[in-house]
């Protein structure tokens, strides 16, 4: 390999700015949302009303359960924001790079899929098309649509920007791999 070309693939093996930027974002977007997760399993209540009763209510109260499950939803929230990171950053390469476009893809394309279809059922009861239930009431049917589905879809777009950015792009192979942790060619 000459020395232009080794710093071509230098340069090939470099994320470029957007890349990098998406990931950054979306390991934000998930941190914000696992460390609002932390403060309800902890026992603050701000923000409670605009979800609904079905959900605040057992929390509220501390129900065991409700509680642990809080706590373990926040840890996935974490482990998810290393996902996109893991893209990004040479300590990614230790996983196989297949699977985390995979994992990326699928959790981009799921979250955009649940505030989408979310939203649109908030705004049919907004509209009243549909009716609003009691357990949820009217003021976070307006939460859900201004804040809570539209969390889901930003989210969900920064990891698609990220696998899709991704799908070609590599970090910097470590020591021995190619770009897809396979044995390089050549």
């Amino acid at each position: 390999m000459t020395k232009d070309s080794a710093g071509s693939a230098a340069a090939d093996a470099a994320p470029s700015r957007s890349f990098v930027w998406a990931a950054y974002a979306a390991c934000a977007w998930a941190l914000v949302f696992a460390a609002l997760t932390f403060y309800w399993a902890a026992g603050g209540t701000a923000g409670a009303a605009t979800i609904g009763d079905t959900i605040t209510k057992p929390i509220q109260e501390r129900d065991p359960g409700w509680i642990a499950l809080l706590w373990a939803i926040g840890a996935l929230k974490i482990l998810g924001a290393l996902l996109p990171l893991a893209l990004v950053q040479a300590w990614g390469g230790r996983i196989p790079r297949r699977l985390l476009l995979t994992v990326a893809w699928g959790a981009g394309i799921l979250m955009i899929l649940y505030g989408g279809a979310n939203m649109l059922e908030f705004a049919l009861m907004e509209t009243g098309i549909l009716n609003i239930p009691a357990s949820l009431g009217e003021l976070a049917v307006r939460w859900h649509l201004l804040l809570w589905e539209p969390w889901w879809i930003v989210g969900g777009v920064l990891y698609v920007a990220t696998a899709w950015s991704a799908r070609r792009r590599t970090v910097a192979p470590d020591a021995g791999r190619g770009a897809l942790g396979d044995a390089p060619s050549g």
